[in-house]
């Protein structure tokens, strides 16, 4: 295994920045996804690192070999792209052997390699379909078990599920958390679904305007992220902010209508903050409890997993709360509701998360 270190790398297409002075260490062994929205920087990221794009400035590493001016061919990796890449005029295990055959492995390890990907990739009841008659989700596990066959030490995956079907892509999805949880490589994988790069990665690097805002395990960026960007693209809906919730050099006790006592900061601020709050994190009540506030349900919706989004009123405040299917349609207008200071993330005017948490005693 090997791990996968950019330094100080740079692309730049004419006056736009595509990747912006990255120095990062991808664990050799890990899956990694590359997450963001389009623009960011993470495909030409991952280009650069197939050696498909020449960087303007820095350089790449696999394990200890600089690689930065290497073939694609030369670096020796697995790639998987957006679109399926099979072999017409030939069935799915031929498919699979080809690139075995031109490595020049005998016969034997060959059959072995293929009978393993397939029986991983359940795919062993269309191993002499030919591929043709396949639709574009199989074809793609196709390249994706040709790719794995190999056995190189890191397979690279640009977007693989993006242009296939809503059923080949849950199966698709399937296959690749089977494939991530037992393989041994390094992994990249490219994506802009948040859901796949929560499924399937050890770790996620957010990328945002060519910079990586946050690299961490997927529960952390969610819980904990470091940047309002990070708040606000992960999630569905993302966090609630309520800005100006504290003011600039503030050491006295905080009144809010958002919480039943006073609270403060642990250290005092030099610049106003934003407080950041999921919905799934506000706490909804038909009476009173402790530590409740009084609210009002504005508007509620019924989304994914029969869950209920709901839009509270907080005195002058409008936040979005996510309930139980059955809380949610037994809720009255009036409610009463909770933000935990635990679940609070509080952002500075810079949109980055100081070292400060609120507290209940000052």
């Amino acid at each position: 295994m090997l791990d996968i270190r950019v330094e100080n790398l740079r692309k730049q297409f004419g006056s736009v920045v595509a990747v912006d002075d990255l120095t990062l260490t991808f664990p050799a062994g890990t899956t990694t996804c590359l997450l963001g929205p389009s623009g960011c920087g993470k495909t030409t990221l991952m280009r650069m690192i197939a050696g498909l794009e020449l960087p303007t400035q820095g350089e790449i590493f696999f394990g200890t070999q600089r690689v930065t001016h290497l073939s694609t061919y030369a670096r020796k990796i697995g790639m998987v792209f957006q679109y399926p890449v099979v072999y017409r005029g030939s069935n799915v295990r031929a498919n699979i052997e080809l690139p075995l055959r031109a490595e020049k492995l005998s016969p034997a390890e060959r059959t072995r390699r293929t009978e393993e990907v397939l029986d991983l990739l359940e795919m062993r009841h269309a191993a002499d379909a030919d591929i043709e008659d396949l639709d574009n989700g199989t074809r793609q596990k196709v390249a994706v078990a040709r790719a794995v066959a190999r056995q190189p030490q890191i397979i690279l995956f640009d977007e693989p599920i993006t242009n296939v079907d809503i059923s080949a892509k849950l199966q698709l999805k399937r296959a690749l958390k089977e494939l991530v949880t037992r393989l041994n490589q390094t992994i990249l994988y490219v994506t802009h679904d948040q859901t796949e790069a929560m499924t399937l990665a050890d770790q996620i690097a957010l990328m945002k305007e060519g910079r990586i805002v946050q690299y961490a395990a997927p529960r952390e960026l969610y819980d904990r992220p470091n940047d309002v960007f990070g708040g606000w693209f992960l999630g569905n809906p993302g966090m609630n902010f309520i800005e100006g919730f504290a003011q600039a050099n503030l050491t006295e006790i905080i009144r809010s209508p958002l919480f039943a006592q006073p609270v403060c900061l642990s250290t005092p601020s030099s610049s106003p903050l934003t407080l950041g709050i999921r919905p799934e994190h506000v706490r909804i009540f038909p009476t009173a409890q402790p530590d409740t506030v009084p609210a009002r349900i504005a508007s509620r919706a019924i989304v994914v997993g029969g869950q209920y989004l709901v839009t509270l009123r907080v005195g002058p405040f409008s936040l979005k709360a996510k309930v139980a299917p059955e809380i949610g349609h037994t809720l009255a207008e009036e409610v009463w509701a909770q933000l935990p200071l635990d679940r609070i993330t509080l952002f500075g005017t810079d949109g980055h998360k100081p070292n400060i948490a609120l507290q209940t005693t000052c």
